[in-house]
């Protein structure tokens, strides 16, 4: 069974006496030890397509399966605690909180899931070293580099063992080098476990060129999404790192007119 499965999917927003469809009969599935770029202009549907399957937002129309929930039938605490324990997100703007270490910001998730900070700081260490930071576990957000923080990003979203990670441009704040070891690490995590996979939207198709997979999102609709594999560039490579996820608690999700609602 694939590990997400979405079947016509449409998402209509009102804009004043307009409806505006974001995604217009999109269809797709993904299998676990993938890396998924969806590319596509500003405006195609792509970041509506992320919010769908991350259980921010609903479809109008259409049926989403994830990892075996249909989350269609999701109602707010349910999808609450499907992004807690199976989604990992990662940011363009990191999203860390600066008056939390390195290994703080990484433990947040466990935090927020009634865990101890005692409890929760051998994992966010050990992920810590996983990304290359062992050596930067007690520096604030403010005392690192772009490509550090979005590598704290990372341990973070692993932290709860999703099998699912959705990265939004996670290099559009990054310099190419910072960007490159950041797309390398997102490969090594999806080829991790057979049954996780890391779907990133980007508009940038170089740092398509690392993922397994390419689909493109042009007028709501999926383009070609039974592509052939791409093959992952060979010159960037990263340490292999283990399970987990971030995203936790009730947080906004997406009302028919476009704006946030709070859950």
């Amino acid at each position: 069974m694939a590990l997400v499965e979405a079947t016509d999917l449409v998402r209509e927003y009102r804009m004043g006496d307009e409806r505006v469809r974001a995604l217009d009969g999109a269809s797709l599935s993904l299998d676990g030890g993938q890396f998924v770029s969806v590319i596509g202009p500003s405006g195609a549907g792509k970041s509506t397509l992320l919010h769908i399957l991350g259980a921010l937002d609903v479809p109008t129309s259409g049926s989403i399966v994830v990892d075996g929930v249909d989350l269609a039938t999701l109602n707010d605490d349910a999808a609450s605690e499907f992004r807690r324990h199976r989604v990992g997100f990662i940011f363009q703007f990191f999203n860390l909180v600066p008056t939390l270490s390195a290994w703080e910001n990484v433990a947040l998730p466990m935090l927020l899931d009634s865990k101890s900070l005692s409890s929760a700081k051998p994992r966010a260490v050990e992920l810590m070293e996983r990304v290359g930071l062992g050596d930067r576990i007690e520096h604030r957000p403010s005392e690192l580099s772009g490509g550090q923080m979005q590598r704290v990003a990372i341990a973070r979203s692993l932290i709860m063992e999703p099998k699912i990670l959705l990265a939004d441009e996670p290099t559009g704040n990054l310099d190419s080098k910072s960007g490159a070891d950041v797309l390398a690490l997102l490969a090594d995590v999806a080829h991790d476990q057979p049954d996780r996979m890391v779907l990133m939207v980007t508009h940038a198709d170089d740092a398509a060129d690392f993922s397994d997979r390419v689909i493109t999102v042009r007028d709501g609709k999926v383009l070609d999404p039974g592509s052939r594999p791409q093959p992952a560039a060979p010159q960037h490579t990263a340490a292999p790192v283990p399970g987990a996820m971030w995203m936790t608690g009730p947080i906004p999700r997406i009302g028919d007119s476009g704006r946030h609602r709070a859950e």
